[in-house]
């Protein structure tokens, strides 16, 4: 008489298990396959119709239904196996850390994957599994910029301060020069690449035709934006801008200015006791990212020239003054906001990645 696969006891919480299991489309299915072993075992189906249905042999169906007698759903999973030695280990991953710390090799200026692993006598593979793992990119950069300005504390609260709480009855606005923007002409378009998608494409040839300067001043509680563009960026012409933008205002109204330290924008104390209403605010030294206007020279760079073509001065100067006309009806203030720097960034250097 054939004999049954019958278990002899199972519990209602381990069968509601086995069934969870057995139906499941994520779980690994070798899981999914023991599970529904015990499952026609545990409503007495034959070892042999059993095996024949699921496509295994007998003896597979009698060992897993005696793991799960003596340990249940637990008995199914796999036990740990010490698994091949591990050959690259704690000392490897210093080792490899600590090369990057090292001069790289004559005629290279930094460490790639395959020059560390001839150094290190080991297979290239072993290098990139261990930079992998601790987050290292050889090739990838990321530069920084650290104001050296003994002030910085102080002049970076002064214009924070005008952005977040500007005197009372008074206009800020960020000024700056967008310098030697060349009018370059080359044919662009949009063309299929190998793996079949449709990119913006650049022919490698152009040609340069000239180059413009262009001032422009941002009112930071509206957004507002008022621009020139000019052939030279001298002195003559920055102040010549600046008296353009002070009459566009109420006369009187205080205006304070929040300038870098290029050299036009200093030594202007002639032209300021001229104007007694405005005010000059300078960014520290290497930190001309507190200027709220090269925001928006960010903008205006990836919209109106990243990718264009001109053909002369003219047409580079007309498609500045397009976007301005555009932008000016959709204007918004920016929202000043102090980045938090992790204290990872300042601290996940090499040496401590080793330690």
């Amino acid at each position: 008489m054939p004999r049954k696969a019958t278990i002899l006891s199972c519990s209602d919480e381990d069968r509601e298990t086995l069934a969870a299991w057995s139906r499941s489309k994520t779980m690994e299915a070798r899981l999914v396959e023991r599970a529904r072993i015990i499952l026609g075992c545990v409503e007495g189906e034959r070892v042999s119709r059993l095996a024949r249905r699921l496509h295994l042999r007998p003896n597979t169906v009698i060992d897993w239904r005696r793991r799960f007698e003596l340990q249940g759903p637990a008995g199914l999973l796999d036990k740990a196996r010490p698994g091949k030695p591990v050959h690259y280990g704690k000392d490897f991953r210093k080792q490899v850390l600590e090369m990057l710390e090292q001069p790289p090799p004559e005629g290279q200026a930094c460490w790639d994957g395959p020059s560390m692993a001839e150094r290190l006598k080991t297979s290239v593979h072993a290098v990139w599994r261990v930079l992998r793992k601790e987050g290292v990119c050889l090739s990838r950069q990321r530069s920084w910029c650290v104001s050296t300005d003994p002030e910085f504390t102080a002049k970076a609260a002064d214009i924070i301060g005008l952005y977040l709480n500007p005197p009372e009855n008074a206009l800020v606005i960020s000024v700056d020069e967008k310098p030697s923007i060349q009018a370059i002409e080359r044919t662009t378009g949009y063309v299929e690449t190998d793996n079949g998608k449709i990119v913006r494409g650049f022919k490698s040839t152009y040609k340069r035709h000239g180059t413009l300067n262009l001032f422009a001043a941002l009112e930071v509680a509206t957004g507002a934006i008022h621009t020139a563009t000019t052939e030279k960026k001298r002195r003559v012409e920055f102040l010549e801008f600046m008296e353009h933008v002070v009459a566009d205002f109420p006369e009187g109204q205080d205006i304070h200015v929040v300038l870098d330290n290029y050299s036009s924008h200093k030594k202007n104390e002639a032209w300021l006791a001229t104007h007694p209403n405005v005010f000059f605010h300078f960014t520290p030294t290497s930190a001309s990212w507190l200027n709220q206007v090269e925001i928006w020279f960010g903008i205006m760079s990836r919209k109106a020239l990243r990718g264009a073509s001109f053909r002369n001065v003219s047409e580079l100067r007309q498609s500045i003054e397009a976007f301005v006309a555009a932008y000016g009806p959709k204007a918004k203030p920016f929202v000043w906001r102090k980045r938090e720097v992790k204290g990872a960034q300042l601290k996940n250097t090499i040496v401590n990645l080793r330690n």
